[in-house]
């Protein structure tokens, strides 16, 4: 099992900048991707940013070169820098281990215009 802890969420204007973090404890040694995924009101869940425990990244378009995750395998932890921040960009963003199905409890994102 992996618990996953987010933190670092809250409300910010558009063209602003936030940091997301993510904690992972328990069965640490199992994870090989892990990334964030994002939900909207009334939208469904979709790829924010995911990355290999060897540093292998993936984006989805509408955030590419706006955002940046990157990990700390020795202390595991998972981090989504987000600059130039939209409105579009509100949701609640969740920390997950994709392939083994584990996610956080989601931290909210508010970007205002």
């Amino acid at each position: 099992q992996v618990q996953l802890v987010e933190s670092g969420g809250g409300l910010v204007q558009a063209g602003g900048s936030l940091r997301l973090s993510c904690a992972a404890s328990g069965s640490t040694f199992s994870i090989n991707v892990i990334g964030w995924y994002r939900q909207a009101p009334g939208k469904q869940r979709e790829l924010v940013a995911t990355i290999s425990r060897g540093g292998r990244t993936n984006y989805a378009d509408s955030v590419k070169g706006r955002f940046t995750i990157s990990r700390d395998n020795a202390k595991n932890t998972v981090s989504l820098q987000m600059n130039s921040l939209k409105p579009e960009d509100t949701a609640v963003y969740y920390c997950t281990v994709p392939l083994r199905n584990y996610w956080g409890q989601g931290t909210q994102v508010t970007v205002s215009s």
